[in-house]
């Protein structure tokens, strides 16, 4: 099989005007010189990007469709996948990845835009050090940094940071210091796999259709030998929920976190859990209360 460098693999649910600014983030990334020899060894960046639309009715597929002819090349190839109804994110990347072509592939989501070197640093990197899971720094629109790293979740680490006050212990967090740095998981929201990882541990595990896929891949990853890694010189802007507006609205994306949780965790550590971050919350309020 002739690999190309990278494949994107981007999941859509109604965010045709997100995907497009998506796309386009990429073809003009791909457009940089540096790009086009980003690996000395490799003729040339190939880049295959790899679209699955969860059963979109805002016209994403027919939009992208109309363009595909104006944005492929020799060195940029786009598919598209189109499923009749939403599957889930999991499923529909397991999609993708069975027929990917790339030695590495990058999840993107589809509310994001690649920076100018984002892929060339992302690709140099895993050269390097792979194979490997790689996130990048993830961008608000603002350009204020934005939380992509975890430490796994356990009952302890939320203990430390809903009842002690310790932040980063359990929710998102941002590493300190500008070198590529070695962490327990990444967002999927920007996640790059080395082909290596996926043949030894293989695909996302389909019982979750949104949130905690990536914990758990990168949770397997650990377990089978391979490293995790921070890299915030490769930057990636994020509009944070915007790829989810249209699953559920924004004051109940809270119950989405649930089912994935209950597999993630198991049942009983969830309700533990769930019952520590509810208990730390409520107290954090008395406390509030009581200095007013």
């Amino acid at each position: 099989m002739n690999l190309m460098q990278i494949s994107i693999v981007i999941v859509s649910y109604n965010t045709k005007e997100l995907l497009k600014r998506c796309l386009e983030a990429i073809i003009d990334s791909c457009r940089d010189t540096k790009m086009q020899t980003c690996l000395p060894a490799r003729q040339g960046c190939k880049v295959e990007i790899i679209i699955v639309d969860n059963g979109s009715k805002d016209g994403s597929v027919g939009e992208i469709q109309n363009s595909k002819c104006k944005m492929q090349n020799d060195k940029l190839k786009l598919k598209i996948i189109e499923n009749k109804e939403n599957l889930g994110f999991a499923r529909a990347v397991n999609q993708a990845l069975s027929g990917a072509h790339g030695r590495a592939i990058l999840l993107l989501n589809s509310d994001t835009q690649v920076e100018k070197e984002a892929l060339r640093k992302l690709l140099g990197f895993e050269e390097k050090v792979g194979p490997a899971v790689i996130g990048t720094r993830l961008l608000n629109p603002d350009g204020s940094v934005q939380p992509s790293v975890f430490h796994l979740p356990t009952i302890k680490r939320a203990i430390w940071e809903f009842w002690l006050g310790k932040k980063g212990a359990f929710s998102k967090y941002v590493p300190e210091g500008k070198k590529p740095t070695e962490v327990e998981a990444v967002s999927g929201g920007a996640m790059l796999i080395s082909r290596g990882v996926i043949g030894k541990i293989g695909l996302f595990d389909e019982r979750y259709f949104m949130y905690f896929e990536d914990l758990d891949y990168c949770r397997r990853a650990r377990l089978a030998g391979f490293k995790v890694y921070y890299l915030p010189t490769a930057e990636i802007v994020h509009e944070h929920g915007a790829s989810g507006k249209e699953i559920v609205d924004e004051a109940n994306q809270w119950r989405r976190l649930i089912p994935s949780s209950k597999i993630y965790h198991g049942g009983l550590r969830h309700q533990l859990i769930n019952l520590i971050l509810w208990t730390g919350q409520k107290w954090k309020k008395v406390l509030k209360l009581l200095k007013l």
